[in-house]
């Protein structure tokens, strides 16, 4: 396994090979979420590419950056026990200048959810996916379906400035007792993992709902609301895979998504019917 920090130094290495290109972009912390990309990656590709970078355009003012984990070498080593070729380790040197060129998310769907109440994060995510894209040039890359609006936007960008590059939507890998992984789990107690449960079970009732004929989507928000009580509810909301809202569950065509806080430590998750 290479590891490689220079954009311009990997960009080299990736232009003399002729193999297809998997790519999983990262900000660390690695978990078997991570893994199962990186894992899907290597079925469908010859050559799999790994970035870790922490990229602080996409956290706002007072949110958790400094504190977010940080787990170097055992990330590398994941990556080389799961049969990464190449893991791109850039500082933020070397990605961001003083004075940027800016790509901006969409004036309506960047500001929805999770756009909502974190105005401006899907522009600094936009940015690092578009530079990452650009420096690694795969064949395919690999995202988690558990930021569905993240990768719904990053979908809506590579169609919109015509990029060769197909995206692949990953499902979301969750703990035994179903709790969604995610690399920001670190930060819950005991207790407050139990709390967080709510809101996986929240998202079995809506789809226990939908199972018996229940598709008014009104019905299922009020269900959903009254199963994550007493958490700090950003939202509740059922849309189509194109982010729009809609009055009664399509199947085949449904994203039921959820944030909430529990402690200081905010979660995401959904299911798609």
């Amino acid at each position: 396994m290479k590891i490689i920090s220079n954009p311009y130094e990997l960009k080299k290495y990736l232009n003399g090979t002729s193999q297809s290109v998997g790519f999983v972009p990262t900000m660390g912390a690695l978990h078997k979420g991570h893994i199962s990309l990186i894992k899907k990656a290597k079925e469908e590709n010859t050559f799999v590419v790994v970035s870790i970078f922490l990229n602080p355009t996409q956290f706002l003012k007072g949110e958790d950056l400094e504190k977010y984990p940080k787990k170097d070498e055992a990330d590398k080593k994941i990556c080389e026990i799961a049969g990464v070729d190449v893991v791109f380790f850039p500082h933020a040197k070397d990605i961001y200048t003083p004075d940027e060129a800016s790509i901006l998310a969409p004036n309506v769907r960047g500001y929805i959810l999770e756009g909502a109440s974190r105005p401006g994060h899907f522009n600094g995510v936009l940015s690092i996916v578009m530079k990452l894209l650009h420096i690694v040039n795969p064949t395919k890359a690999y995202f988690g379906k558990k930021d569905a609006q993240q990768l719904n936007l990053i979908s809506l960008m590579v169609k919109q400035f015509f990029m060769d590059v197909e995206i692949i939507a990953v499902d979301t890998m969750r703990e035994s007792d179903g709790l969604a992984l995610s690399s920001r789990n670190i930060y819950l107690s005991q207790e407050q993992r139990k709390e967080a449960l709510k809101i996986s079970v929240s998202l079995y009732e809506a789809s226990k709902m939908v199972s018996k004929k229940e598709l008014h989507t009104t019905t299922i928000i009020k269900a959903m609301r009254e199963q994550l009580a007493p958490l700090e509810i950003s939202y509740v909301e059922i849309v189509n895979r194109g982010f729009e809202p809609i009055e009664a569950v399509e199947i085949g065509n449904t994203i039921i998504l959820v944030e909430a806080k529990v402690g200081d430590t905010r979660l995401l998750d959904n299911i798609w019917l």
